[in-house]
């Protein structure tokens, strides 16, 4: 008997604060109309001054053990994704791990911005396949806003903050996967690294920095990237894409998942958004979309989920999952 990861639990959590682009327009020379038309954005969730990265992992987290009827004292594997831990060391994860109550097992950070949550998945879904952990939390959790640039009208518009989590746990099946995590699959090109980074660093800097990007480069790479992502997760499980029944996808920006979801012939209703009240949220925006559509039902048991990103790095990747 082969084992896989089941997912068995998904939570999510968002800051109180809701800052509205007409609110953004009062501090950078920008609007509402341009912010909508080049991005789909909104409006965007801000932690509080003393809200950390930990405090929305540990909400989402919770929410996410709890459909899974488990405690954290069940976990023994925690894998967080975020680019914006608390502190430099130790991993956020510890930082999550130690609240939830669970004192064995492994909790580690892993870093690939906005792929992070793929990698992530990735990470535990191999720790849970070769049997050296049973029960996995994976969280996205980040708090963009403490490295923004409030000069730069081109990125601070663009992002959010927030955490999604989902809870894997291992399964033993003989043959096809009826529902799971198909396969993850994980790419990263590092000549690329000028096009999206975060200008400072302990090493480079001694600074915490802020987010720089050029936006044509990153949207041109990120249709071709993903596409490629897309097509890697449908041919390694012999697929066409007319059996996706969801694109969970990546929430960057709403022309760039609109491409996607034309590449697989989706028709609209079947592609989760949250862009527009999420602004990208890095690697907590996949866990955040899958949660909304969980919630409100529209995912269901037995749909074939496809999740796709790509962030700063560059990196990208994709994950099927049936659910």
């Amino acid at each position: 008997m082969a084992l896989y990861s089941k997912v068995t639990g998904c939570g999510s959590y968002l800051p109180s604060r809701v800052v509205t682009n007409a609110e953004l327009a009062k501090r950078v020379d920008t609007t509402d109309e341009w912010i909508r038309q080049r991005t789909g954005i909104r409006e965007r969730r801000r932690a509080e001054d003393g809200e950390l990265t930990s405090d929305l992992g540990v909400k989402a987290a919770e929410e996410a053990l709890a459909m899974a009827r488990l405690s954290g004292a069940d976990l023994d594997l925690i894998v967080c994704a975020t680019a914006t831990p608390d502190e430099t060391f130790p991993a956020t994860a510890t930082r999550i791990q130690e609240r939830l109550g669970m004192c064995q097992g492994a909790a580690f950070d892993v870093q690939a911005v906005c792929t992070g949550f793929i990698y992530a998945l990735a990470v535990a879904d191999n720790f849970l396949r070769l049997g050296q952990a049973r029960n996995a939390l994976v969280v996205g959790a980040e708090t963009f806003s403490r490295i923004l640039d409030y000069d730069d009208r081109s990125t601070c518009v663009l992002f959010g903050d927030g955490a999604g989590a989902v809870v894997l746990q291992a399964a033993e099946g003989n043959g096809a996967i009826e529902s799971g995590v198909l396969s993850t699959h994980l790419y990263s090109d590092g000549r690329h690294h000028d096009a999206l980074y975060v200008d400072g660093g302990p090493s480079s800097t001694g600074t915490v920095g802020r987010v720089r990007m050029e936006g044509r480069e990153v949207f041109r790479h990120a249709v071709v990237r993903m596409a490629e992502a897309i097509d890697a997760a449908l041919t390694a499980n012999g697929l066409n894409p007319g059996d996706i029944d969801w694109l969970v996808p990546h929430q960057a920006n709403l022309r760039i998942i609109e491409a996607m979801a034309r590449r697989l012939n989706l028709p609209e209703d079947r592609v989760v958004v949250t862009v527009d009240r999420h602004a990208n949220t890095s690697a907590a925006s996949i866990p955040l979309a899958l949660c909304e559509a969980v919630k409100d039902q529209r995912i269901r048991s037995g749909d074939l989920i496809l999740m796709e990103a790509m962030g700063g790095g560059f990196t990208w990747g994709s994950a099927l999952v049936r659910w």
